[in-house]
């Protein structure tokens, strides 16, 4: 069963969703969430282990279709994403700044991968999750 770091994967896509004009760099975002984390007293991770997970996500939400680059009429400039609609839903189970996120995330917890394509969208189809 793969499980994911649901509250690192949130800031990728939320940096996606506000990344136009600048490139997409999933590492340093990986420093800042540590950070934020430790600054909230919560035991953090290797940083190192931490910033390359964050690579690793990367290079999984664009292969399975939850980011894509984004058009350069969009601010897109070879290294930016967008969201696709995969990757809105994706964001809006897992949002931390929305009620009830736990819910959603302990279903996708459940699955043998939540992130394989075909899981994702039978799971996020049912109005039960959210």
């Amino acid at each position: 069963m793969t499980t994911y770091n649901w509250d690192l994967i949130e800031l990728l896509l939320h940096e996606v969703q506000n990344g136009a004009g600048h490139s997409f760099t999933p590492r340093p975002y990986a420093e800042r969430y540590a950070a934020e984390k430790a600054a909230a007293g919560e035991e953090i991770e290797n940083l190192d282990h931490l910033k390359a997970v964050a690579g690793e996500y990367e290079k999984l939400l664009l292969e399975r279709g939850y980011i894509e680059p984004r058009p350069e009429e969009e601010g897109g400039n070879g290294e930016n994403f967008v969201l696709t609609p995969r990757g809105s839903r994706l964001l809006s189970l897992i949002d931390s700044s929305i009620p009830g996120n736990d819910h959603p995330r302990q279903v996708l917890d459940e699955q043998d991968d939540a992130l394989d394509e075909f899981t994702f969208d039978e799971v996020a189809s049912k109005a039960q999750i959210a």
